[in-house]
């Protein structure tokens, strides 16, 4: 997984220097750098959302759970949403009411759901596209913690025996937690949630993993928009044409893998002039900054896939 991640980032690197339809402006990175509050950023917990108590395999199955079903972000515009709340907000709210209320599901509950029963929770049309592929990505974590971590899903976190990337390693190869695109022959393992998975387990206290500085950033839709915003990326005039009026960029497109693929190599570049951060931290510093509204009134693009 080392290799994987060393991969992760070099073909993104590859990608960043011949993308034609996405920009990324190096020059301007540490003066961008230098702006930003660096450092252990708050995780950003909200108490609405997240389950904040409780024991280890309460926690574990939670932050497992959510991060199974942490994508959709191109449907979110067709989702019905509790007031206030953003698609992912809505979701997590949900299955965290569901898990205050009436506790985890057990790996063998998940591995039998269906489309009906998330959406019940989630209170949504269970013939939404996205119940389905939730309920499969669910039936897919709870099939592999039932057969090979005894059903426990703190024994899932522990049997990476204290590494971020050994987790990755193991999520990697489930459906559950498939990222992988390719663009002109490379192969990029992308791993957002995969990825997430490690941070959220280390940073909810369910693990304490000691290489979480060797994580990308969890590449979505919603850091490239910041970083375009700011100035660090740009997008050719006919993609922000598209992404404007709301269409869809197709999942595996050059564009779509170029906004995610140059996203991640600015952060390794603020990483690499501030040492002493991580890319999971500057995500965490971006993804939140990505709620202000200064951001939430443009569009940002949207894909419908499984990967954010």
């Amino acid at each position: 997984m080392e290799d994987l991640l060393g991969q992760l980032r070099d073909a993104c690197a590859q990608v960043a220097r011949s993308a034609r339809h996405v920009r990324l402006d190096a020059e301007a990175i540490p003066g961008y750098a230098a702006t930003l509050p660096l450092g252990p950023p708050p995780f950003g917990q909200d108490p609405e959302a997240h389950l904040i108590d409780g024991d280890r395999e309460l926690l574990a199955a939670f932050w497992l759970t959510l991060d199974a079903v942490n994508f959709g972000s191109g449907w979110f515009p067709t989702l019905r949403k509790r007031a206030g709340r953003s698609g992912y907000y809505t979701i997590a709210g949900a299955i965290r009411d569901r898990f205050a209320s009436a506790g985890s599901w057990s790996a063998a509950e998940l591995g039998r759901i269906d489309a009906e029963t998330i959406a019940r929770v989630l209170d949504q049309d269970a013939g939404h596209e996205l119940m389905e592929l939730f309920a499969r990505s669910l039936r897919d974590l709870g099939d592999h913690v039932a057969s090979e971590h005894g059903g426990s899903f703190t024994a899932l976190a522990d049997s990476a025996a204290g590494s971020a990337v050994n987790l990755v390693r193991t999520l990697a190869g489930w459906d559950s937690f498939a990222d992988t695109s390719t663009y002109e022959g490379i192969t990029i393992p992308f791993l957002k949630r995969a990825q997430i998975a490690a941070a959220d387990l280390d940073r909810a206290g369910v693990a304490s993993f000691e290489d979480l500085d060797r994580l990308t950033i969890f590449a979505d839709n919603l850091v490239p928009h910041v970083l375009r915003l700011d100035g660090i990326l740009s997008f050719d005039s006919a993609l922000v044409k598209r992404i404007d009026r709301g269409e869809l960029i197709e999942h595996g497109s050059p564009e779509e893998v170029e906004i995610r693929a140059c996203a991640l190599h600015a952060v390794e570049l603020i990483v690499a002039e501030h040492p002493e951060t991580c890319a999971a931290d500057v995500d965490q510093l971006l993804w939140l900054r990505g709620h202000d509204q200064r951001y939430k009134r443009v569009p940002r693009h949207r894909s419908r896939c499984t990967a954010y």
